[in-house]
């Protein structure tokens, strides 16, 4: 099990949906250098596996950003969030 101090809050950044009935969320780190992808089936979210404006999310689970652009689209939207909202908000 991880260590709780070895977790790092991140905030949902992006969320999307296909067409095999999944839904796609990245939350990521405040810097936007970091990011944790995962995909879930509408059923689960349904039966209340509930997506929150933000994460503790352990180190060993996030990957970096290596893209510029998405590194600031995500800490934009990463601020935007944690403005808006607490991170065990529904979102």
């Amino acid at each position: 099990m991880t260590d709780p101090d070895e977790d790092v809050q991140c905030w949902l950044v992006e969320r999307a949906f296909d067409d095999r009935n999944l839904v796609t969320t990245v939350y990521a780190t405040p810097d936007g250098d970091r990011f944790h992808r995962r995909e879930r089936s509408a059923a689960a979210m349904r039966a209340g596996d509930e997506v929150t404006a933000g994460k503790r999310i352990s180190e060993d689970d996030l990957e970096a950003v290596t893209d510029d652009d998405r590194r600031e689209r995500y800490a934009e939207e990463a601020a935007r969030v944690a403005a808006d909202h607490a991170p065990d908000d529904p979102i």
